[in-house]
């Protein structure tokens, strides 16, 4: 650093202050970092992460600024030694021999931040070397200095906290001859980077120079397809195998091209990934090749069952002789029980389970009407246990003449109906969410309009609500607060409802009493 003369400028002012916070790791090994200021008088911290150990380095500095009185006026910058640009000295044809620093305008508290964020320094420097540091930002600036007389600088103002800042450039003054206060410059801003958009697949930067031009493409757009799978909120096996497919094509005649072995190992890493994805997807949905068992292992297992239950559901939405979804619920188990011949036997635990409100008042009603037969009273019925069965006849069920009955399956799935029905409505979650009966009328029904990974409705583009309250007879606010009992008891997920469709998907855990709907 040049020296000045005794008695110049900068030997008549002091240094300005600088204090510097940095973020450092401990060791090898881990993750904590240590978080340390010049300040004697601060003390270090550890910190387990990176992210903890930036929070507390800004969170320090902050502090500190806050602290700090304002600038003084009467320093010089504090990153004069620095080799900064504002104190370079002159390279033109008059470049001055006595003062090789060109500091200007008041004093300003900087902040300097690494780009890395691994060190934050504060400094009290002139408002020009702030302004030619890039990334600095000023926190506050000295009040305005008075003027100068000729040649020579004006003695300190005694009083606490006044002072003249010097500075080599001149002073500006009014017409009055009083000084004009120097705006502070802003910061210059930090040069972008311009680089051009790197083409990625994957991991791998796909070359510019890569031929032929149709590889290049099918790349591009294959690395643009995986990233846009990443954001789907759903995943679709079937759309990732197939990827994975074109992935495994793509690298493979990238590597006869580049001859990069890595390319073809990625090829076969990419292939395999595709028969396990492909393989994961038949699972789910039951297409599996012969002599295999599904992933997904159904209580009712073919089509043919499937569209039994929803067969069963219909005719009872059409053949209830009572309002409400109690007792719509209460039919549906009945004719479940009843299917195949109009008889069947029934216990009290069969009727109390259900969540009924008044389930003695209800069978009273279906009795009462004729639509149930029974031999003794409703008291017997529902205190009946498993060694002492109720027999029970539903008239409307039984067969006619001609031996036919309302529905078409046999007598083997029947009692598969109807076990499929009492595991569905006696769920364990929807017990311990004691789950009211126009609930679990929602779930059964729900369970038969999903797709093959439980999206509700064809497709999985939701349910109709007009087809839905056909099922379940409730109103719009009712509906919404099923379908929060629903959620909270692990049976919906991903539920929305809109003012025509419910939207959404069961649960992994009871996608075993799902019936498909066929594509």
């Amino acid at each position: 650093m040049t020296q000045a003369a005794t008695g110049s400028e900068p030997d008549e002012r002091v240094p300005g202050r600088r204090w510097t916070v940095r973020l450092d790791p401990v060791g090898r090994g881990s993750a904590e970092v240590r978080v340390s200021c010049s300040r004697p008088a601060c003390a270090e911290r550890r910190l387990p992460s990176a992210a903890a150990g930036r929070t507390a380095a800004v969170a320090h500095l902050t502090a500190h600024l806050r602290a700090t009185p304002a600038p003084r006026a009467d320093t010089y910058c504090a990153c004069r030694a620095d080799g900064c640009r504002a104190h370079l000295p002159d390279t033109g044809r008059h470049a001055r021999t006595q003062q090789p620093w060109r500091c200007g305008g008041p004093v300003v508290l900087a902040v300097i931040t690494d780009r890395a964020g691994r060190w934050w320094q504060a400094l009290e420097c002139c408002s020009r070397c702030a302004a030619a540091t890039p990334g600095a930002r000023t926190t506050a600036a000295s009040p305005p200095s008075a003027a100068r007389t000729a040649g020579r600088p004006t003695p300190a103002v005694a009083g606490p906290g006044a002072g003249t800042p010097q500075f080599s450039d001149q002073q500006v003054t009014t017409r009055t001859g009083g000084p004009a206060h120097l705006p502070v410059p802003a910061p210059r801003p930090r040069p972008a980077r311009r680089r051009p958009p790197e083409a990625r697949v994957g991991r791998r930067v796909i070359p510019r120079d890569l031929r032929p031009v149709s590889l290049r493409d099918e790349l591009t757009e294959l690395g643009d397809l995986f990233r846009a799978y990443q954001k789907r909120p759903e995943p679709d096996l079937a759309l990732l195998a197939d990827l994975q497919e074109r992935k495994a094509r793509a690298f493979l005649t990238w590597s006869e091209v580049s001859c990069d072995v890595t390319l073809r190992l990625e090829a076969q890493r990419a292939e395999q990934a595709a028969a396990v994805i492909r393989r994961q997807h038949q699972h789910r949905t039951g297409c599996v090749p012969d002599g295999e068992e599904p992933g997904v292992a159904r209580l009712l297992t073919g089509p043919a069952q499937w569209e039994y239950a929803r067969s069963v559901l219909a005719y009872v939405a059409g053949h209830t002789p009572l309002p409400g979804a109690e007792a719509r619920l209460l039919v549906l188990m009945l004719t479940l029980r009843t299917a195949h011949t109009g008889t069947g036997n029934l216990v009290g635990q069969d009727v109390n389970a259900l969540g009924l409100t008044d389930p003695e008042d209800l069978v009273q009603q279906l009795t009462g009407c004729g639509w149930l037969s029974l031999p003794g009273t409703v008291g017997d019925l529902l205190a009946s246990r498993p060694e002492n069965p109720t027999p029970i006849t539903v008239p409307s069920l039984v067969p006619g003449k001609d031996g036919t009955g309302p529905f078409t399956f046999g007598r083997k799935t029947r009692p598969k109906l109807s076990g499929w029905a009492q595991r569905a409505v006696s769920d364990k979650k929807l017990r311990k969410v004691k789950a009211p009966a126009d609930a679990r009328l929602l779930a059964v029904t729900l369970a038969t309009w999903t797709d093959d990974v439980g999206r509700l409705g064809p497709g999985g583009r939701g349910v109709t609500l007009d087809a839905l309250t056909t099922r379940v007879p409730v109103g719009a606010d009712e509906l919404r607060d099923l379908v929060d009992r629903l959620t909270a008891a692990d049976w919906l997920t991903d539920a929305a409802l809109t003012d025509t469709h419910l939207i959404g998907r069961l649960t992994e855990r009871v996608l075993p009493l799902t019936c498909p709907l066929e594509d």
